[in-house]
């Protein structure tokens, strides 16, 4: 800009900002009119947005205030997604600005964790006692772990580490700062020597528990000044040629080339600082060394389990192995990484596998990057390149780092992945089939084959299956070749035969991490090229060890395994749900690839009924072969329709005694699955139905769907084949009908109707139960079925046995037996006088209800019994029932009888808001009374014990005398 554009650049600058910038410009412009001031001694003038020179310690411009209010906003707006996403692009700016070895990154970081340790949440969460949201915590893992990176630097003196250590005690101190574990509770003994755990510090007392910083305090204490390790950074053909004896250390294999045996989280803690300070040469040095040293002690392992077998028949879990020594025993070089089965590296919060997978990945990328980085060594720090950059374009532009882990490669996105890697050859190997490439892959299946122990806590828990499945995810895009299979075919073998120390060995601990996920990916990646290693580990990862403790022969579990897990023997399994639902998904792959191989369908089928113990989670391995098996548009595969048959009758004698939620639609499947299959499938659950069914669900699902007609059409069968197929219902219903008379009865009823013996036989099986068995509303019911069918005389027969049942007292005028009191008088009123006879003395016995009683009374005397409402009244003569003789007087005896009872009870206990109910009842029964010959004198008999008795209750008698005298 010229003079006039600068003088007008700086009035509108003023001008927009003059209440903040004009002290400053007023003090400026001072000073520059004085000709020996300070600014005139200087040329030029400083340009913040410049960036540094070559020589300065940062090339980035740190507006703080901008930083602190930035996160302070982005934590206000608690769990929404855009404010994940914006942190997690400031960390992802900080580990650039820490490649570019700029100061600022950690001052950055440091205004970071600042506004994280006065967010307002954490008191309220401690408040409340609720635990911190899983978005929250993966943010401080992330934290956690980038304080890590930092105080790992490699360039840092003694005194800048014990700077950094002093401000993480700091924030480790405060009461409110997370704590390691999210769920409270601390998990990982000590790892062993090398490890990064409880070391001298305010953590290691037990006073105090780790917190999300401790990590990085005990990393404070790490050195780089390990002669072997510098080797290791600086020497890309660094090799053991007159020290053989080096090897016996575990400081080299076989081949020569140099081995690092420290802890592994901490190695690849030590690979992550190295990639994240723009050393990734020397990273990628250590990460070989590293998957190298888990190479040799996965052979040393695997050797000394076949040398256990050849010794003894026993199983691995019964020889002379410690707990200690579950991960690759204890044979020489496993030294630190053997020390602790226990601390799982899937799931770790230093990520380790994740660590070593990407920085060998990037080596490996189709368009390396960064590794032209670090050319002078670990102990001397190459020149920097003059990147320039504003923070505020990070904050809007730069792209999130999503996903658990925080070791996140700048490789390309998965849509790329046709040409994303390539082989690059180790440099200095002979080996052909060692590139970076296989040994990502290599140490992807290492980790992810690693015998663990589940981790105690939901949160922890979720994380390990989730951290699990991404890392299956970022390994899938590798591409399959010729090395790569041949390296997977290596390692799926040296994982089944590495007993302990592999989840896919042949025993497990009960508490190990379950296999599902992992051999479902592997069974899926060697099918087209070894099928026969493919089931194999298929079948084998299917184990659920948790749950297979102390199994029965028969392949239940027992009660003193159930209650190991139940009492807390072992920790909650939070994510059993999870597990066994990746468990089933496993199956059905296995199913559907082996669904024209009988024999591996049979073994598949085998292996998911011993290890499968969920019912539900067996339907839906049903449901998804079954529908495999009859596809819409294509023939039917009847091989595997059979097997699914056979896992539904399974399932079925597993749900008979212990009820599922889904057992109702179990049944149906099952019948539908039988009838896809034939009618003699269709006759086998007939034939064994108490084995899989209860005598409800035989009848009124499986025998009704068998005889109805839709079966018939879908199967095509001929009138033969019909009546076989019926016949076999009804003695299915018979059956049923004789164990559970008031569930199946009316069914065995309906389904026997066109067959008048089944028919006679099931009326016999109601007859005979209603003794015991059966109560009056059970028999009301089979009676009005029996009467719609035209079975009058047979529904009162059942009528009578019903009303023998019935219990009916003076208050319950609303019993929902009412009504059926009334169909049975209306049915023997019906059938003649002599019904109607026998009839009366039992409701006379049965009910003692007042209106009742004087309803069933009415109605009996509106016509003539024997006969119906006539359509015209004036051609016949109808002769009704008198009420002076039996049976009417019988039940209008009954009714006064029932009325004088009830209002005595009544009057017992009556507030002053009834009294108009009981007058109007005193109505009601006058009426009753006055039908009788002597109904006067019996009514007026009444009133006048009740002013007698309750002349207490003045209002009362006041009442009745107005009404009745």
């Amino acid at each position: 800009m010229d003079r006039e554009q600068l003088q007008k650049f700086a009035q509108y600058l003023i001008a927009a900002h003059h209440t903040n910038v004009l002290p400053t410009a007023q003090k400026l412009a001072d000073e520059i009119l004085q000709s020996k001031s300070e600014i005139n001694q200087l040329a030029g003038a400083p340009d913040p947005t410049a960036g540094a020179s070559i020589d300065d310690d940062s090339c980035w411009h740190l507006d703080e205030e901008q930083v602190q209010e930035q996160v302070k906003l982005y934590l206000q707006q608690g769990s929404y997604y855009d404010s994940g996403k914006q942190l997690n692009s400031l960390f992802a700016k900080v580990r650039e600005m820490l490649r570019v070895r700029d100061s600022n990154g950690a001052r950055m970081l440091t205004l970071i964790t600042e506004q994280f340790m006065v967010d307002p949440r954490l008191q309220l969460w401690r408040q409340q006692g609720t635990p911190m949201t899983d978005k929250h915590r993966q943010l401080w893992d992330q934290l956690g772990l980038l304080w890590m990176v930092v105080v790992m630097n490699p360039g840092y003196s003694k005194r800048d580490k014990e700077l950094w250590r002093v401000r993480l005690r700091q924030w480790s101190s405060n009461d409110l700062c997370p704590l390691e574990d999210a769920d409270a509770r601390s998990n990982i003994p000590n790892p062993g020597p090398g490890a990064i755990n409880n070391v001298a510090g305010p953590s290691a007392n037990g006073d105090r528990p780790r917190t999300i910083f401790t990590r990085a305090i005990e990393a404070c204490d790490l050195q780089w000044c390990d002669n072997h390790l510098q080797n290791v950074l600086n020497k890309d053909y660094f090799m053991c040629v007159h020290h053989i004896k080096d090897m016996d250390y575990g400081l080299f294999n076989q081949s020569a080339f140099p081995l690092w045996s420290e802890h592994l989280p901490t190695a690849c803690a030590r690979v992550d600082a190295l990639r994240s300070h723009g050393y990734p040469k020397e990273a990628l040095r250590l990460a070989v060394s590293i998957v190298r040293y888990l190479k040799k002690v996965q052979q040393d392992h695997l050797k000394q389990a076949k040398h256990s077998a050849r010794k003894s028949k026993r199983k691995c879990s019964q020889s002379s192995m410690t707990a200690s020594e579950v991960f690759y025993g204890s044979g020489g070089g496993s030294s630190n990484i053997a020390r602790d089965a226990s601390e799982a590296w899937i799931g770790h919060p230093l990520d380790p596998i994740g660590c070593l997978l990407d920085t060998l990945l990037e080596a490996s990328s189709a368009n390396p990057e960064g590794l032209d980085g670090g050319d002078g060594g670990v102990a001397i720090f190459a020149a920097r390149t003059s990147v320039r950059f504003k923070l505020q374009d990070c904050m809007s532009n730069c792209p999130s780092t999503s996903g658990s882990s925080s070791n996140q490669s700048s490789s390309s996105s998965a849509s790329h992945a046709n040409n994303k890697y390539r082989h690059v050859r180790v440099t200095g190997s002979n080996d052909p089939l060692e590139s970076y490439l296989t040994l990502a892959y290599e140490v992807a299946v290492i980790g992810l084959g690693q015998q663990r122990v589940m981790p105690m806590g939901l949160y922890a828990q979720d994380k390990a299956c989730r951290a699990e499945e991404e890392l299956i995810t970022r390994h899938s895009e590798i591409l399959m070749d010729h090395n790569l299979v041949q390296v997977l075919q290596q390692q799926a073998n040296t994982l089944m035969e590495a007993g302990t120390a592999s989840g896919l060995g042949s025993t497990v601990r009960p508490e190990s991490f379950p296999m599902h996920t992992f051999g479902r990916y592997l069974f899926q990646t060697l099918l087209p090229y070894n099928e026969d290693l493919a089931y194999k580990v298929g079948l084998r990862a299917m184990r659920l060890p948790i749950l297979e403790e102390g199994t029965s022969g028969s392949g239940g579990l027992t009660a003193s395994s159930m209650n190991a897990v139940l009492m807390g023997r072992y920790p909650r399994w939070f994510v059993l749900g999870h597990i066994e639902s990746q468990q089933c998904e496993l199956a059905s792959c296995m199913i559907t690839a082996a669904k024209d191989d009988p024999r591996r369908l049979r073994n598949v089928l085998e292996a998911a009924q011993r290890h499968i113990h969920s019912a539900s989670q067996l339907f839906k391995l049903a449901q998804d072969a079954f529908k495999v098996a009859t596809p819409v548009d294509g023939p039917t595969h009847y091989t595997l329709l059979k097997a699914t048959f056979d896992l539904g009758l399974h399932i079925m004698r597993m749900t008979l005694a212990n009820m599922n939620w889904r057992r109702r639609d179990m049944v149906h499947w099952m019948v539908r699955c039988a009838t896809e299959i034939g009618m003699g499938a269709l006759i086998t659950i007939m034939q064994s139905w108490y084995t899989l069914f209860s005598p409800t669900e035989a009848t009124t699902m499986v025998a009704t769907t068998v005889m109805s007609p839709t079966t018939a059409v879908r199967l095509n069968l001929n009138f033969r084949e019909q009546e076989e197929l019926a016949r076999c219902a009804r003695s299915v219903a018979l059956q049923c009908a004789a164990k559970d008379p008031p569930s199946c009865a009316l069914c065995a009823l309906t389904l026997c109707e066109k067959d008048t013996v089944a028919f006679k036989a099931a009326y016999q099986i109601v007859v005979d139960a209603a003794a015991g068995a059966m109560n009056s509303q059970q028999l009301f019911t089979i009676a009005r079925y029996m009467e719609h069918r035209g079975y009058a005389s047979l529904a009162y027969d059942l009528a009578v046995l019903a009303m023998r049942n019935l219990s009916l007292g003076y208050n319950q005028d609303t019993h929902p037996a009412i009504n059926d009191v009334y169909w049975a008088c209306a049915l023997s009123h019906s059938l003649g006088k002599e019904q109607l006879t026998n009839m009366i003395p039992l409701v006379v016995k049965s009910v003692q209800c007042a209106s009742v009683l004087a309803d069933v009374l009415h109605r009996c005397t509106l016509t003539a019994p024997g006969v119906g409402c006539p359509p015209d009244v004036k051609r016949r003569c109808i002769k009704l029932l008198p009420y002076d003789k039996d049976p009417m007087r019988q039940l209008l005896d009954a009714a006064i009888a029932a009325y004088i009872n009830t209002a005595h009870s009544r009057l017992t206990h009556i507030s002053p808001r009834h009294y108009g109910d009981f007058i109007e009842f005193l109505g009601k029964a006058r009426e009753t009374f006055y039908l009788a010959p002597d109904g006067h004198m019996r009514f007026t008999k009444l009133i006048d014990d009740l002013k007698i008795m309750y002349r207490g209750k003045k209002k009362l008698m006041h009442l009745v005398r107005e009404r009745f005298g």
